[in-house]
């Protein structure tokens, strides 16, 4: 347990089992309430709310993780001068939400009864972007259990409030239950933020003049921010386009909207939450090492920081592996136990071997922020997310259906892990010699 390591990347999993314990109950709700079509609804509303949470955190949660674990500064006046730009952010894309849902909704998603679900997510965005913020902080002091917490207290408010309300939303229609699902984020995420508070150091105490913008904090921050943004845009820029290319293209080649929609909810509604259920490991893997490496880089300790990344590694892989052959060889077992169903088993067995290589993918990606080349990172972000979109745009002109999705999305996961791994080998090997 003296490995700092080893001993966050625990308090990380054992949280994550809980919220994604959570998470699959709530999601297997909602699936049982909202049926094929209020998910396939719900779900085409997902890219859209992966890129504006991308523009509305603007990597400042990773950055501020990395400036507080260097701890060369005032860490409160580094955290509370980055909110009122958070705030401005916000504001922005808010703005931007209202004016553009209707076109949105009805030229690009294609479902204009979803224009005020649009203008949900914009009302949410300010709640998630805070409770990142703190939550950097206390990853960069590699304090992990209020992370846990808070995680854990969100998922049972957002699970109480769905299962009690939704009924009666749908009652009005399926329209206003998606809408009121995305604004239970907005009392979890409160309940986040709260929770946080209190984990707090006591002698954190919060004036007026701590958020008084810190020029110095401010260029430091989005120094390592806004290449990191550019990473997450780009990919969140790429899952945005992609049920408006699939409607799109599939439409072209005969395919009919309600098959796309169906087809579509099945893959990001049973399939792939099914496929990517060991990256909450992953995830507490990546989130713990990072401050770790970043530390160990700014020290010049550059084999403890390769020995770091490959721990890293072998323990995503120890994990991925015994799970995707087991969902590959069964995947009736969880789709039947999660959902009740055996729609999307040919799905799983055609793409879970892709993701052996996406749980490596996260680890990598932190490794490059910790060890500040998070420019390189959102370079090969760009090119893969290029690869996918034109192989998605090719693929669903050959009528293979959804399938072209996937194929699109293993070479996406193909080219960005290998290009990782030979500049992260490149950067470090030559200063460790």
């Amino acid at each position: 347990m003296k490995n700092k390591l080893i001993k966050s990347t625990i308090i990380l999993l054992v949280g994550g089992v809980i919220t994604k314990l959570l998470g699959m109950i709530i999601r297997i709700i909602m699936t049982r309430l909202l049926g094929s079509e209020g998910m396939g609804l719900y779900m085409l509303l997902m890219p859209t709310f992966s890129l504006c949470i991308g523009l509305s955190i603007f990597g400042l949660p990773t950055a501020i993780s990395k400036l507080v674990a260097e701890d060369k500064r005032n860490n409160k006046n580094l955290v509370l001068s980055i909110i009122p730009i958070s705030i401005i952010v916000n504001i922005v894309i808010i703005v931007f939400l209202v004016i553009m849902s209707p076109f949105i909704s009805r030229y690009l998603l294609k479902q204009p009864i979803l224009k005020n679900s649009i203008i949900c997510i914009g009302l949410v965005l300010p709640f998630i972007s805070i409770s990142n913020l703190l939550r950097g902080y206390f990853f960069g002091k590699e304090k992990m259990i209020p992370h846990v917490v808070s995680n854990v207290v969100e998922d049972i408010v957002r699970l109480v409030l769905i299962s009690i309300f939704t009924p009666y939303f749908l009652i009005k229609g399926v329209k206003y239950a998606v809408s009121f699902i995305i604004l239970t984020n907005i009392i979890s995420e409160f309940t986040s933020i709260l929770i946080l508070f209190i984990f707090l150091p006591k002698g954190f105490c919060v004036k007026k003049d701590d958020f008084r913008i810190n020029k110095v904090y401010l260029k430091d921050t989005l120094s390592i921010s806004i290449p990191t943004t550019g990473s997450r845009l780009i990919g969140s820029i790429g899952y945005f386009l992609e049920p408006i290319i699939i409607t799109f293209f599939l439409g072209i080649s005969g395919y009919s909207n309600d098959f796309i929609v169906r087809e579509y909810g099945i893959i990001n509604g049973y399939v792939m939450p099914i496929i990517l259920l060991p990256s909450f490991f992953t995830g507490a893997i990546s989130n713990a090492i990072l401050p770790i490496i970043s530390k160990s880089y700014s020290n010049k300790d550059y084999k403890y920081t390769i020995k770091k990344i490959k721990q890293g590694i072998i323990i995503s892989l120890l994990i991925g592996i015994p799970f995707t052959l087991f969902i590959m060889i069964y995947p009736e077992i969880p789709l039947n136990v999660l959902y009740k169903t055996n729609d999307g088993v040919s799905y799983i067995k055609f793409f879970a071997p892709f993701c052996i290589l996406h749980y490596v993918q996260s680890i990598l990606t932190s490794s490059m922020q910790g060890i500040g080349s998070s420019k390189d990172a959102s370079i090969d972000t760009f090119v893969g997310m290029i690869i996918r979109t034109i192989s998605l745009i090719l693929l669903s002109l050959m009528h293979i259906g959804l399938y072209g999705l996937l194929i699109a999305s293993g070479l996406n996961i193909i080219y960005i892990t290998i290009r990782h791994y030979m500049k992260l080998k490149r950067m470090l090997y030559s200063k460790s010699l």
